[in-house]
């Protein structure tokens, strides 16, 4: 009834001011003795028609090879995760983005594309995938796919015939350097995961770029035939029941005009090819083109991995006039590391930095776009290690990003494990470990002369593979992940970190997030309300509000290892929603507690 009251209350002062011809701010439950900002008002509510459902429910990220093997060969299939769709509608999920599950020789786990047309039949077959389609649809689910269109594998058809000779019609589908002056590589471009960009192909005489691994072909968008060739693909998924796609390495499809030296940034000579390439100008000319040709009039959903897009530029990216309908921007998982090349070398970072990057993507987007908010990927750390890295307690840490995941503005992007507060890994050899980038890495500060344990500790630290071990179902073999022998080490602590220990169970981590997926249908300003960052400048206590016509929820999360405070006046006519350890005092947070408030 108050929030109905407070919403009635606003509407008339509203009202009463256009009458007059004044504007006005709405100050309501402001108290001058606390550092909050409220004189913001009560900004406009989005119209909830034009909700959309990729911004209602939480989307999950499923790194297909590791989420569960339904025939026993130690590699996650297209049936294991049909088999666990009733686990993800637990956790209110509205979206699946699936990880490449298209035909590949996995020199980089399926982001190396040899058919866009065909499922690679580690993942099963396209009868396999029309069923996943039809058994999410039937639960409210809708899939995306990874659109990998940056490059392909080098055993890709349209490669093939790109190599064999400068007078093929695809000679121009991929981008082709003669060497330099003195004979060598045509640039000192360092790919993502370390060693030239440049490959060199006899059969044409000539260097292939590649941003990522050699058999990891950059295609040359420049080509109208290849634009259109990824169009169709798009089409061919969308006819069969896709809902949308996350757009892999996107800034990096536009290249320069002129291939040309950069500063070297390391001992090596050379320079990262994302300082050279990342974010070309055009490239945004582009991207319009693909949203006419795909999304244009369409229910189809699109977000793209745009790393290096700063949160003033998103605007450019997202909303009305945007290219996406939202994008990944890794401001904050990359503010522990200045230097992409170098994982030995690491900065400090204190809770203002983290809550500046994520207020700042708020902001960018409050008039018109949309955020993700994320804290895990395929490609990253576990939060809990990357977040919380002085934390003694893993659930309570869990709980308290969950928090954040689950009540920020946007969309939540929950990585496979991170709703059971998987952890990362720390094997003691980098023989044990799979992932190429990892290994690369481990061999460029190798060389660089740092030592074996500074080495390990990055590698223990930076790892793609802390994310891609098995996900854990149970405190079986293997955590119930497969009856085999799984392709990647399980963690160590999956016997009391599992899915089927935390069901049910009021204290774990899991049911911490279906509460949460709960709270966010019921209070409808988590989805559709404004975002005000109150207590900017404490060192313990991320705190925000999200408000719209109906009413107000606050949020606040003790983000360090010892008891915070803060003033009772930011919760004065607000009663407790829940608290991550089950009962609240009110002014004071235990350690990596999260409490939610409510009118």
């Amino acid at each position: 009834m108050k929030r109905k009251i407070i919403a009635l209350i606003a509407a008339m002062t509203v009202a009463a001011a256009a009458l007059s011809g004044c504007s006005v701010n709405i100050n309501i439950n402001a108290d001058a003795s606390t550092d909050v900002d409220m004189d913001t008002g009560i900004q406009e509510d989005m119209d909830k028609e034009e909700i959309k459902w990729w911004q209602e429910a939480p989307a999950y990220e499923i790194y297909v090879k590791s989420f569960k093997d339904s025939n026993g060969d130690g590699i996650g299939d297209l049936n294991g995760v049909t088999e666990k769709l009733d686990h993800l509608k637990s956790l209110g999920v509205g979206t699946i983005w699936l990880t490449p599950v298209y035909s590949s020789p996995q020199a980089d786990n399926g982001y190396d594309v040899a058919d866009y047309y065909d499922i690679d039949k580690m993942y099963g077959t396209m009868e396999d995938m029309e069923r996943l389609l039809q058994e999410a649809e039937s639960r409210g689910i809708r899939i995306i796919m990874d659109l990998v269109v940056n490059h392909t594998s080098e055993e890709n058809e349209w490669f093939k015939e790109s190599k064999s000779g400068r007078d093929n019609p695809k000679s121009d589908w991929y981008i082709w350097s003669d060497p330099a002056e003195d004979g060598g590589e045509p640039t000192n471009w360092r790919g993502i995961f370390g060693g030239s960009v440049w490959t060199w192909c006899e059969e044409r005489g000539q260097y292939y770029l590649h941003t990522f691994l050699k058999e990891q072909p950059d295609l040359n968008w420049a080509n109208p035939e290849v634009r259109q060739a990824v169009y169709d693909v798009c089409n061919f998924w969308i006819d069969k029941g896709v809902d949308g796609f996350r757009i892999d390495a996107v800034t990096y499809i536009k290249k320069p005009e002129v291939f040309e030296n950069g500063e070297p940034d390391a001992s090596d000579g050379m320079v990262g090819v994302h300082a050279m390439t990342a974010n070309t100008e055009g490239i945004l000319d582009y991207l319009h083109e693909f949203k006419e040709n795909v999304t244009k009039d369409r229910d189809i959903f699109t977000v793209g991995e745009a790393n290096g897009v700063a949160a003033s530029e998103l605007p450019k990216w997202v909303g009305k006039e945007g290219v996406f309908d939202m994008i990944f921007e890794f401001s904050h998982v990359n503010i522990d590391l200045p230097d992409e090349a170098n994982w030995c070398e690491t900065r400090e970072w204190k809770l203002t930095d983290l809550k500046k990057c994520l207020s700042d993507s708020q902001e960018a987007t409050r008039e018109d776009g949309w955020c993700t908010v994320f804290f895990e990927n395929h490609d990253q750390g576990r939060s809990i290690n990357h977040f919380t890295p002085g934390s003694k307690d893993p659930v309570m840490s869990g709980k308290a990003l969950g928090t954040l995941l689950l009540t920020l503005r946007g969309t939540p992007f929950i990585y496979q494990g991170e709703e059971i507060g998987m952890t990362n890994v720390s094997w003691p050899s980098i023989k044990d470990y799979e992932d190429v980038s990892t290994v690369n890495h481990y061999n460029f500060v190798k060389e660089a002369g740092y030592s074996e344990e500074e080495c390990m500790n990055a590698v223990h630290r930076f790892s793609r593979d802390n994310a891609r071990t098995p996900m854990q179902w149970s405190d079986e073999t293997n955590a119930g992940f497969t009856t085999g022998t799984p392709w990647l080490t399980v963690a160590d602590n999956y016997g009391e970190c599992n899915v089927e220990a935390e069901d049910y169970d009021p204290d774990s981590v899991l049911e911490w997030y279906r509460e949460l997926a709960d709270i966010r249908q019921e209070r409808r300003e988590l989805i559709d309300g404004s975002y005000q960052e109150l207590l900017k400048d404490d060192e313990q206590i991320f705190a925000y509000m999200r408000e719209n016509s109906e009413g107000r929820t606050l949020v606040l999360v003790n983000m360090s290892d010892k008891e915070a405070t803060y003033d009772t006046s930011l919760t004065e006519e607000l009663f407790n929603v829940a608290s991550s350890y089950g009962g609240e005092e009110e002014g004071h947070l235990r350690p990596y507690e999260a409490v939610i408030y409510g009118d």
